[in-house]
């Protein structure tokens, strides 16, 4: 069962390979990826099962015992994001059945696509420092194929920023790895963490920390977000929101494991300054979304405020701000994917782009105008959709912690998503319509049904928190005490 580790990076891959030799073959392409969605998800959830019963679960590879050998680990923390990745990438896939063309299906979009994917469950489950560094890049590499497939001439600008921000990241990643191999002398993540603890507050190894910072950071877009607006609204729609969905957790994930694992003996210079970025983030995200009227936008600096929020959990560093965020990180991928892809079929609809140039959608679309009114309310956390749940928990956390600084900024931002998309609905989706009846464009059902999945996904998220809550509560329990990790990986 152990094996079921490696399968999320290892079965999109060879799938990816395989799809290669098929690129004039659309149908049997598509066959095969809803297949290997559908079995991912499967194998994560009984993987996420096999957690929660029997504790961490770890694979070595060729035997080597840690720290000597590269391993996977999945604890409850990854597992539940690799569950959640797999189900929204099924969702996108579905909705790019509908909107890509045959010629840009026969350009590799869909194995770049798995790739990706492959990239984020490998650097989700990796228990190795340098083996993160691989998995992003492999994630990498197939998102600057993604971002500039088609051609046009803005997807080529924003795809320059893109790859050029993000070689600079990796090449920081790699001097961070370089300074704390020369310093620690292993690169398993449980052995780094015991190490920095018997060295205790060492100002060389919190520099250290600093160097990991940036590069999250930047891969995150925590504050270091100026590439992520144009970056996430020029490639298609699905791709746009594997983007929004699955890009920016990765930076999230790999901030809150560092600084919870690996640097935890001076939380008031690293949590401290993550608190100040978070914050800065959730103000500058608030203000991109109020100053645009484009909905692709809008949708970008909601993102933005999302990374914001969930990171205020690393400031609190208790063991309910850690659950609301792993809740409130699900959530977003979940409701980011949705808006995103609404967004998108909004200007499919009307090839507009802002929101006060179309109205009154809801009178010929009208599941799709209440689609637009589950994704905001899911995003600005009301029940029962998934959002409340993580933002209680956040709240409770912060409270505990007294950031209360942290708990008003956080909570007035969700007043700021709200204002942003109250005024998209509003303006495009209520009114008088402006399509007169013989210039409706059909809204084909195949791109209906993976946003209507995403809003169910959302409501269940939401409504069932009580059988959902065991699994992020030991989620939550190993982000707030490291040692159980740690025991996990050297102790057995």
């Amino acid at each position: 069962m152990t094996n079921l580790i490696v399968m999320p990076l290892v079965i999109p891959i060879l799938v990816a390979v395989l799809l290669i030799f098929l690129r004039n073959y659309r149908y049997l392409q598509r066959a095969i990826v809803v297949v290997t969605l559908v079995a991912m998800i499967v194998m994560s959830v009984m993987l996420l099962q096999l957690v929660h019963t029997e504790g961490i679960q770890r694979v070595d590879f060729g035997g080597w015992q840690p720290p000597f050998g590269i391993l996977f680990v999945a604890d409850p923390f990854a597992v539940l994001l690799v569950v959640i990745a797999n189900a929204v990438t099924l969702c996108c896939m579905l909705y790019a059945f509908r909107s890509f063309s045959p010629h840009y299906e026969r350009m590799f979009a869909y194995p770049l696509m798995l790739m990706m994917l492959a990239g984020v469950n490998g650097s989700f489950l990796t228990g190795d420092i340098f083996n993160l560094f691989v998995c992003f890049e492999v994630m990498l590499l197939a998102s600057y194929a993604l971002i500039a497939l088609g051609g046009r001439a803005e997807q080529l600008r924003e795809s320059l920023k893109y790859v050029i921000i993000n070689i600079v990241a990796s090449w920081l990643f790699l001097v961070a790895i370089a300074f704390l191999y020369g310093t620690i002398g292993t690169l398993n993540m449980a052995h780094i963490a015991q190490r920095v603890q018997e060295l205790g507050p060492d100002p060389l190894i919190t520099t250290i920390a600093l160097f990991f910072l940036v590069v999250f950071a930047l891969k995150g877009g925590l504050l270091l977000f100026f590439w992520l607006p144009g970056s996430y609204s020029v490639p298609p729609v699905p791709i746009a929101a594997m983007f929004a969905a699955l890009l920016t957790k990765v930076g999230i994930y790999a901030i809150i494991r560092t600084f919870t694992l690996l640097f935890t003996t001076q939380p008031n210079v690293t949590h401290g300054l993550i608190t100040v970025m978070a914050i800065s983030t959730l103000i500058a995200g608030s203000l991109g979304a109020i100053a645009y009227r484009d909905i692709r936008q809008i949708a970008a600096f909601n993102v933005v405020i999302g990374v914001g929020f969930v990171l205020l959990a690393v400031g609190a560093n208790n063991e309910a701000a850690y659950a609301g965020a792993l809740y409130y990180m699900m959530h977003d991928m979940v409701g980011k994917a949705m808006l995103f892809l609404i967004c998108g079929t909004m200007i499919y609809l009307t090839k507009q782009e802002r929101y006060d140039d179309m109205s009154g959608l809801i009178h010929h679309y009208p599941l799709f105008g209440w689609m637009f009114l589950v994704v905001m309310v899911a995003l600005t956390g009301m029940p029962p959709f998934s959002g409340f749940v993580g933002k209680v928990l956040m709240g409770q956390g912060l409270v505990a912690s007294g950031s209360y600084i942290s708990l008003a900024v956080g909570f007035g931002a969700s007043v700021i998503v709200l204002y942003s998309l109250l005024r998209v609905m509003l303006h495009a989706i209520f009114g008088e319509t402006m399509i007169a009846d013989e210039d409706k464009v059909k809204l084909p059902k195949s791109m209906l049904l993976p946003i209507v999945a995403l809003g169910a996904m959302s409501l269940y998220l939401g409504a069932s928190a009580e059988t959902l809550m065991p699994y992020v509560t030991d989620a939550a329990r190993v982000l707030a005490d490291s040692s159980i990790y740690i025991e996990a990986i050297l102790g057995k």
